[in-house]
């Protein structure tokens, strides 16, 4: 894609558009954190009343949860304030909320920006994106492994657990002293947390309560992570045609959400923006997007032209395309 303005120019206008105002921020905090904890407080009072009801309000409280991840996000990308040790102490309170230790994800997120798109550079912060033929050289138990991994039952379904339970409960392999001491302090603020609402409100309480919104919620940003990449009309190169603008422009997704679901996941839908400056603020990205016709002129993914993205299995290198596991049967036959 040839953007119609030169791409530096046009990368200092979106960092310039897209800087955070601290009165904006905090009401941001104010209208995330307060409904969330009253629909939380609301579903608790329901058990009461009905289990059905307790979960339904669940369901709209893990809407608020991914709100507040987007903050968490924002943070991590130092952008959500304009001073580090605030981003850094709004970033850990929201990431122990959210289950995500905030360092340890916020190094692996910059990975996963520096390289997303890059063939030659994926394991870090992605989705487990195999190209047809490194799929045709596995073994039959790889095969088997990638087909369950890319199966939406265990991605959406037991994905949520896998994150919450494991992946972010441990520290990866080389992680620094800052970073090791974030994800135990994390670790230990959950389980003090934990304890003392089960204390509070009994084990089952907080078991019917708040398992059913970090679950939903789970789901939910796995989806918008799962989207934001695998879509029709995607970039994947190798390192040396690989290059930054096209990875943003054209492999990160213009999500056109409703309204009510755009300002629930803080406008990360306009994906290609932030990847294009991940510094921009997520309550400017609208903006950013209709202040410039080259960031206007991608093509929009809807809620039914994404589902279609379930079918993605493998990358075509030689189609430049996604295909899925039926296309590609003969291999190995």
């Amino acid at each position: 894609m040839k953007l119609p303005l030169e791409y530096s120019r046009l990368k200092m206008d979106i960092a310039a558009r897209g800087k955070s105002d601290w009165r904006r921020s905090v009401w941001q905090l104010a209208n995330s954190f307060i409904p969330f904890v009253l629909l939380w407080a609301a579903a608790y009072w329901s058990l009461s009343v009905s289990v059905w009801i307790t979960w339904a309000l669940g369901v709209v409280a893990a809407g608020f949860l991914v709100r507040i991840f987007i903050i968490f996000h924002d943070c991590c990308h130092l952008s959500f304030f304009s001073g580090k040790r605030i981003n850094a102490i709004i970033g850990t309170i929201t990431g122990i909320l959210t289950f995500f230790p905030y360092d340890q994800w916020k190094n692996e997120h910059a990975v996963h920006h520096a390289t997303s798109g890059n063939l030659s550079r994926r394991g870090t912060g992605d989705i487990w994106t195999l190209t047809t033929d490194e799929y045709a050289a596995l073994s039959f138990w790889k095969r088997l492994a990638y087909r369950l991994y890319r199966n939406p039952v265990v991605m959406f379904g037991l994905g949520p657990i896998y994150i919450f339970l494991v992946a972010y409960r441990l520290n990866r392999r080389g992680a620094k002293r800052k970073e090791r001491f974030n994800t135990h302090l994390t670790n230990g603020s959950i389980a003090l947390l934990i304890a003392t609402l089960c204390l509070l409100l009994g084990w089952k309480e907080v078991l019917l309560v708040y398992a059913p919104i970090l679950y939903v919620s789970g789901m939910a940003g796995i989806w918008l992570f799962y989207v934001q990449h695998q879509f029709e009309d995607t970039y994947f190169e190798r390192a040396a045609e690989w290059d930054y603008v096209s990875a943003a422009m054209q492999g990160s997704s213009y999500y056109k959400l409703p309204k009510i679901l755009q300002w629930l996941t803080g406008n990360i839908g306009f994906h290609h923006i932030h990847h294009l400056v991940p510094q921009a603020t997520n309550y400017r990205l609208q903006h950013i997007h209709e202040s410039h016709e080259a960031l206007r002129d991608v093509p929009a993914i809807g809620i039914r032209l994404s589902l279609q993205s379930l079918r993605y299995r493998l990358w075509d290198e030689r189609a430049k395309r996604f295909v899925g596991f039926r296309e590609v049967a003969k291999i190995g036959k």
